[in-house]
């Protein structure tokens, strides 16, 4: 029999002295109420406000929490990662620490997993945030990234999900990447659905998120929309920009020649021989770039002995059966 906990829960803290034991209470209670064993994981990146102290506290009076502090701030996806990494859970259960999420949703989140989901997302339905500086840029952000992302969720930026540990086995995460953890879950094959979750009022301490958040998802955006369609074949993006390059060359060439010896107008009195062989040269620094990107990710597959595809289950192989 395995000792590893059924559930870890793990929380990013950044400066929530005030939220911490209330926190911590709502979330033993939770699972006291659940007939499965649980730890809890507290990453404490780098807060300033004594939120630490107060994590060694619940570590000392509480053998199911653990505590990972970072030297500094590394910022949400640091954290999330770094309770990823910590979990011995089979269920990973990732949340806020400033008492918005609920822990008691917890429950409603396992029982939509034994329902044969790996990944249940928690959507504030009636989220209690400002509606301009919050909830707006919220819905526009969801839309953009069901619709690029390929997996219809309302509310991508809600913490509070559940996942099966093996959905994120091979998950590495960088920038404001934490947020698409269910679009790369879906690439390697996961069952995602959501569920309404409740979302309470902040009522102590501030929220470290703002407007300019927006800016760093959107570029993130970008690099997932990049790595859904050309992971494994880059070349076809920088060799489509090449190509147009050099159809756009051809054509200021050709115009440029026609201009010459059918107008007469000579080619230092036209920028058309410039454009040419910008766009030329453009053409080939795609197309190499494109390359260069091929070698790249042959290395990255091949030095790893990474397949480019993943498994749900082996069955009849006798290796499996060994």
């Amino acid at each position: 029999m395995s000792d590893n906990p059924a559930l870890s829960i793990f929380l990013p803290v950044l400066n929530e002295a005030e939220n911490l034991r209330p926190m911590h209470e709502k979330i033993s209670a939770a699972l006291e109420e659940l007939d499965r064993t649980g730890e809890v994981i507290y990453v404490d990146d780098g807060s300033t406000d004594g939120s630490l102290e107060i994590l060694r506290e619940l570590a000392e009076s509480d053998s199911r929490v653990r505590v990972v502090s970072f030297r500094r701030n590394y910022g949400q996806t640091a954290a999330m990662s770094a309770g990823i990494d910590s979990a011995e859970g089979d269920i990973l259960i990732p949340m806020d620490a400033d008492l918005q999420n609920d822990p008691a949703d917890i429950s409603r989140l396992l029982d939509k997993l034994d329902e044969g989901f790996d990944v249940v997302s928690g959507w504030r339905k009636d989220r209690q945030d400002k509606l301009i500086t919050r909830k707006l840029p919220s819905w526009i952000a969801n839309s953009i990234i069901s619709k690029i992302g390929g997996v219809p969720l309302h509310d991508y930026g809600c913490s509070l999900k559940a996942y099966r540990r093996e959905v994120l086995q091979d998950v590495r995460l960088y920038g404001e990447m934490h947020r698409f953890i269910p679009i790369y879950a879906s690439w390697a094959g996961a069952r995602v659905t959501e569920i309404p979750v409740t979302h309470h009022p902040r009522t102590m301490g501030k929220s470290k998120y703002g407007l300019s958040r927006t800016i760093k998802v959107i570029f993130d955006l970008i690099t997932i929309k990049f790595l859904a369609a050309y992971q494994t074949k880059p070349l076809y993006v920088f060799g489509s920009f090449g190509m147009l390059s050099f159809i756009g060359s051809l054509v200021a060439g050709i115009w440029a020649f026609v201009l010459k010896f059918g107008f007469g107008v000579s080619f230092i009195l036209t920028p058309l021989p410039l454009i040419t062989i910008v766009l030329l040269a453009i053409s080939v620094q795609f197309v190499l770039m494109g390359l260069l990107a091929e070698l790249q990710v042959r290395t990255y597959h091949e030095s790893q002995d990474k397949p480019i595809y993943t498994v749900r289950e082996r069955l009849g192989f006798r290796k499996d059966s060994d």
